[in-house]
C-alpha cells in the first residue's frame, strides 16, 4: 500500500459516523448491509449515511453494488488487510510477536 492509499483510507475513517458505519459493515461480514439498514442501526439520516458511505467507497474501504432500488456496502477486506499491514510493516523492529494484538476490546495501556 502506498503512504497516499493509506492517508485517504484513514481520513475517510476519520470521522465519528464513518467509523461506526465502517465497523458496523466489518461485523457484517462480506455480504455487507443495505445503505437504508445502516443508517437505521446508527440512527442516521439516510441522505447523511450516503455520503459517508461513498466516502469510504472512494477511499477504497467499501464496495458498493445495487440490488433493485437498494445500494448493498460491503467492506473491502483485501483493503482493510493492506491498511493493517501497512499501519505495522515496520512494528518494534520488524517482530511480529510484539505487534499482535489480543481479540475483542482493545484498550489503551494506563496512562498512555
Amino acid at each position: 500500500m502506498e503512504d497516499q492509499d493509506a492517508v485517504s483510507a484513514l481520513g475517510a475513517l476519520a470521522q465519528e459516523d464513518r467509523l461506526a458505519a465502517f465497523r458496523l459493515l466489518m461485523a457484517a461480514g462480506p455480504q455487507g448491509l443495505p445503505s437504508g439498514a445502516i443508517a437505521e442501526r446508527l440512527d442516521i439520516q439516510p441522505t447523511r449515511m450516503s455520503f459517508h458511505l461513498t466516502t469510504l467507497e472512494r477511499a477504497g474501504l467499501l464496495t458498493a453494488r445495487r440490488e433493485g432500488r437498494h445500494i448493498h456496502y460491503a467492506v473491502r477486506f483485501d483493503r482493510m488487510k493492506n491498511l493493517l499491514a501497512f499501519l505495522v510493516e515496520d512494528c518494534c523492529g520488524n517482530d511480529p510477536a510484539i505487534c499482535c494484538f489480543p481479540t475483542g476490546k482493545y484498550t489503551t495501556p494506563s496512562g498512555a
